[in-house]
């Protein structure tokens, strides 16, 4: 599987990663031997780069990922986590955490900190659940409301465990182009994670962030390739973003779709070689919860695209 280097990092990414919200129970539960399957079955798919976060399941995905991941050789995997939420225990257990999405037991709180002694405690809250001895990339999770501070305390505190060799790579990730892009020119970061802006249905991350990340050498990894779903499956009912897809949207991935058949490549084989063709972007994040799941993320990651359907694509007003 074809790698890239982040910045001038020297951290790589295997241009499929194995995004792990799923593993954290996000919507419905999955019991703990179906997650190893996930993470074993991408491994010997050949993806060595995987994504988490404290927020995926208060800690749940984290716990599972370090579990799977802890018997491998740790010089031949890329492992990122998130900054920005930290996880505080509550004196009584009274119910669920499906207001956030994840079906588990509310035995945390989440609390937004981006200031520098709120990375650091992340970081070290992080690898206490993982149970590795490093982290290679650590990204700022969705500072949207907090750009300000996230900026002025959280990025230099990356920064400086960056210099001392506790991370590899920094960087920030969030479904906006906006402020990543002020990240990329402000700062020195090695690697955005830009989730959901530049798909098949959505390239918003192609009229600023992009570009500046091709200039500054700055790797980009793109998740949410299906924009949650839609891309996936086109159906009624089918989920854009999280939410139900509108008429218009759904119509649009149909036609997509078609012409995709025409040239007989699998719509999942398009929306996940759309991104990876940009020269700016190293990975594509695809979450999934089963092992036929990373096994077919990897099929159609692998799965030839023609030119000729990209040009297809554009001559019906589909692609920009």
């Amino acid at each position: 599987m074809r790698t890239g280097t982040l910045g001038r990092s020297g951290v790589s990414v295997t241009e499929l990663g194995l995004g792990t919200g799923p593993l954290g129970n996000l919507f419905t539960a999955v019991p703990d031997e179906q997650a190893t399957a996930c993470v074993d079955t991408a491994w010997d798919s050949g993806v060595r780069y995987f994504d988490t976060a404290p927020h995926y399941g208060i800690g749940l995905a984290e716990r599972r990922l370090g579990a799977a991941l802890r018997q491998r050789p740790r010089a031949e995997f890329t492992l990122s986590t998130k900054v920005g939420r930290l996880l505080e225990p509550v004196a009584e257990v009274t119910g669920d955490d499906l207001a956030n999405g994840f079906a588990v037991p509310a035995t945390h709180r989440r609390v937004w900190d981006f200031s520098a002694d709120g990375v650091r405690r992340s970081i070290e809250d992080s690898l206490t659940r993982l149970g590795l001895e490093r982290i290679d990339i650590a990204y700022l999770h969705d500072p949207d409301d907090h750009g300000p501070q996230a900026l002025a305390e959280a990025y230099p505190a990356l920064e400086k465990l960056r210099a001392e060799g506790v991370l590899g790579a920094i960087g920030a990730g969030m479904n906006q182009s906006a402020l990543l892009t002020r990240f990329v020119r402000e700062t020195d970061v090695d690697v955005v994670l830009l989730a959901g802006r530049y798909t098949l249905l959505d390239q918003g991350g192609l009229a600023d962030l992009l570009p500046e990340a091709q200039r500054r050498g700055t790797g980009v990894v793109i998740g949410g390739a299906f924009n949650s779903g839609l891309l996936a499956d086109p159906r009624p009912g089918a989920t854009f973003e999280y939410s139900p897809a509108s008429a218009e949207l759904l119509d649009r991935a149909l036609r997509i779709k078609a012409v995709c058949e025409r040239h007989g490549v699998p719509l999942r084989a398009a929306a996940l070689r759309f991104p990876l063709d940009h020269p700016a972007v190293r990975s594509v994040l695809v979450g999934a919860r089963s092992a036929a799941e990373a096994a077919d993320a990897a099929a159609m990651t692998a799965h030839p695209v023609p030119a000729e359907l990209w040009q297809d694509l554009r001559a019906e007003g589909l692609l920009g």
